[in-house]
């Protein structure tokens, strides 16, 4: 069958990460729903947030959004920069987020996106829980099954344990009141992470199990083969260990001080040094905090601190990595970085810092690659790093097989959503015959 325009049905997406948008792994999940959701028979038009929102802007990134998709970018304020004074501003300007005022441009933006392309599907995706409350207000006002991609959780743990986050109190109270507000009047749920998907069952277990949906990240193979593109020269020198993207500072989460330290006890011991071993974290988000630990360490001269590059240049720099770093602490096992996705496709050895009982560990466990140590351990980060760095001199650090990696492709994880969609509309055979 081949499909006309008409025979489509329209989605609207609601994505605060989305081009130009620059520095997120958040804005491949909703590219590749409107590069790829055309192929089964749904038509995808985009509200997101005005670019001032934004601190880093890729212009070249909108190459990248398909001529056919419609995509309104709405007024927005980040309250931090741009309503703040002298620095401070009342904490509920800052609820959920600081992009709150998005809310403003965004419903009477959304309505007219309704009244002028009849969408039967709203979506809209998590970070930043600004985007749900536009989804929730669209539904009611429109009364348009809308389904709301959680990804990573909203809150975590309960009030004053020690597994609370955020950890404000009144930003826990806040944000857990307006979680309950989303997931008792969306249609669906969605939720990238086994673990956090089975902890939001248990939190609300008076929501019908028919709700509840696991629809994984991935990798873009399209993105993968410009990459592969590139001229990819693995320059002569010391192993190239590389991390690509956030490192948050909260202890326990992602902080890399533990694996410093660690380098700093290997590096006394006459075990690695700058000939033999290169470290670079790339767009950690956090450099004035890092260099401070790297100095503090006197790792001048083997850990790195990167900028930002573009996307296509991130994962071309993966594939040219001697090992991959990946960090993820105790506190996020509900969690799956999407970058990890992303390691698998690259090919290369991983070393990740992450708890064994995670979901992140699992899916390693799976696709049978990585060497795993616990973030806050240095003395097993060190014990795991000489092994590591070993079995890379040796060639035999195993990485991921076509088989592991097949079933994280981003046009799958479209698949699944476009499936979703049409079990929403009452349609399930549409998108498998739209593949005929």
């Amino acid at each position: 069958m081949v499909d006309t325009p008409d025979t489509h049905r329209t989605a609207l997406l609601v994505a605060y990460h989305f081009p130009p948008c620059q520095g997120s792994s958040g804005l491949q999940r909703p590219l590749s729903l409107i590069k790829h959701l055309s192929q089964y028979r749904w038509a995808p038009i985009v509200l997101s947030v005005h670019p001032r929102a934004h601190t880093q802007l890729d212009p070249r990134l909108l190459e990248q959004i398909p001529p056919s998709v419609p995509v309104k970018w709405a007024m927005a304020f980040d309250t931090a920069r741009h309503l703040a004074i002298k620095g401070r501003y009342f904490s509920w300007m800052a609820y959920p987020d600081r992009w709150i005022s998005w809310m403003l441009g965004a419903v009477p933006s959304g309505l007219c996106f309704v009244y002028r392309h009849r969408p039967r599907v709203i979506w809209s995706t998590f970070p930043i829980g600004t985007a749900h409350l536009v989804g929730l207000a669209l539904h009611k006002l429109t009364g348009i099954p809308w389904v709301a991609d959680f990804r990573d959780p909203m809150t975590e743990g309960e009030l004053g344990s020690a597994d609370q986050h955020p950890t404000d109190p009144a930003t826990w109270k806040v944000r857990r009141w307006f979680e309950r507000l989303i997931v008792t009047n969306c249609t669906k749920l969605v939720f990238v992470a086994p673990g956090a998907l089975r902890m939001y069952q248990e939190r609300y277990p008076e929501i019908p199990s028919s709700r509840w949906h696991l629809i994984t990240n991935g990798y873009d193979e399209t993105s993968f083969r410009a990459a592969e593109q590139r001229p990819l020269h693995k320059t002569q020198g010391p192993l190239l260990l590389l991390h690509s993207g956030l490192l948050y500072p909260e202890v326990g989460d992602r902080n890399p001080s533990a694996l410093f330290e660690a380098l700093s006890i290997l590096r006394n011991a006459g075990k690695v040094d700058a000939a033999s071993l290169k470290v670079v974290l790339r767009a950690s988000g956090h450099d004035g905090l890092y260099r401070e630990l790297i100095r503090e360490w006197k790792l001048d001269d083997m850990v790195f601190l990167e900028p930002p590059i573009s996307y296509i240049d991130a994962l071309a720099e993966m594939l040219t990595a001697d090992g991959l770093l990946l960090v993820q602490g105790a506190v996020s096992n509900p969690n799956i970085p999407a970058k990890l996705y992303e390691y698998l496709r690259a090919r290369r050895p991983i070393f990740a810092l992450t708890d064994e009982k995670g979901d992140t560990a699992a899916v390693l466990r799976n696709a049978k690659v990585g060497t795993l140590a616990p973030l806050e351990s240095c003395a097993a980060i060190g014990r795991a790093l000489e092994q590591f760095l070993a079995e890379v001199r040796e060639g035999r650090a195993p990485v991921a097989s076509n088989e592991a990696i097949a079933k994280y492709s981003r046009e799958s994880q479209v698949r699944e959503m476009a499936r979703l969609f049409d079990e929403v509309v009452g349609d399930p055979s549409s998108s498998e015959a739209s593949r005929g």
